[in-house]
């Protein structure tokens, strides 16, 4: 029974990812960090990435060693929770997002806010003035990067979509960068949007065989940059994160431009501090299932 609840929630922990990842400006590696699957999606994809490695060098012994390192009832359920919660959101948010931009911009703005905490409390008594420095360096860089405007690719041609997939995947592995808004940026979001919605099967095997080649170029730095600096690599994320709120900011005009408050500011900063909420429950929710699986492990 105890299995079966676990994969559920680790089903709906990929569905939370998944929806994630269709919302420019909200980082699906943000979302892996608050349920508390991002460290072991990282250590599963890099074992994966050794895996293909060495199925390319005909080594089947490596290939064996790197597959049995894959936490598969972990990554089996969180994968498909991430696929399912990938269609539904473009099903269910494109309407959302086009017919009550600033609402939803709130929500979200308060989702990222509160997961700065994540990030933080990782490095906890490691921060110093320097690694404060770097955070806010990188949150400077994001914060300027979010208001260059879009690229204007030629999207309708499908030798763009590889190479925007692999740019995008890295907001799967390294929270704070949203994948969807990389995509915005460059044109590529609205095409995208409408492959998943419209089943465009061509669209969606560039788009994977694309992301599959920037994740394994990408995940095996990152897991390096954690395993050996740590800190600095947890500081940056929390930069990233903060830097992307910038995307989020609930009045913008057409090209992204930031405004000043509207008449509606009470109903956007009770849907922010519904976020807030929303992220406290979610963290609450995984200590105690985190807690509660250690007492049972040593029960």
């Amino acid at each position: 029974m105890t299995r079966v609840v676990g994969t559920v929630l680790n089903g709906l922990r990929g569905f939370l990812i998944g929806l994630a990842e269709i919302v420019p400006g909200v980082s699906g590696g943000t979302v892996a960090l608050i349920v508390g699957v991002y460290q072991t999606l990282i250590r599963s994809a890099s074992s994966l990435v050794h895996a293909l490695i060495a199925g390319l060098r005909f080594d089947p012994a490596a290939v064996r060693v790197s597959w049995r390192e894959v936490s598969w009832p972990i990554v089996l359920p969180v994968g498909l929770g991430m696929v399912t919660g990938i269609f539904v959101g473009a099903w269910l948010l494109e309407p959302v997002l086009e017919d009550y931009p600033v609402l939803t911009r709130a929500v979200f703005a308060g989702l990222i806010l509160a997961s700065l905490w994540v990030p933080i409390q990782m490095v906890g008594s490691r921060w110093t003035p320097a690694l404060a420095l770097v955070a806010l360096a990188s949150a400077t860089a994001v914060f300027l990067a979010l208001g260059l405007p879009g690229a204007s690719l030629p999207s309708a041609s499908l030798f763009w979509v590889a190479p925007a997939a692999a740019l995008a995947v890295c907001a799967l592995v390294l929270p704070g960068v949203s994948g969807s808004y990389l995509l915005l940026t460059l044109g590529m979001y609205e095409p995208t949007l409408s492959a998943v919605n419209d089943r465009d099967v061509a669209y969606l095997a560039v788009f994977v065989l694309g992301a599959l080649l920037g994740l394994g170029v990408f995940v095996r730095g990152l897991q390096w940059l954690l395993a050996n600096h740590f800190a600095i690599t947890l500081a940056i994320m929390t930069g990233l994160m903060l830097g992307s709120l910038r995307a989020l900011w609930p009045w913008q005009g057409p090209a992204g431009e930031l405004r000043a408050p509207g008449d509606d500011v009470a109903m956007v900063a009770l849907l922010a501090a519904a976020g807030i909420l929303a992220v406290v429950g979610m963290i609450v929710t995984q200590r105690a299932l985190a807690r509660s699986g250690s007492e049972g492990s040593n029960s």
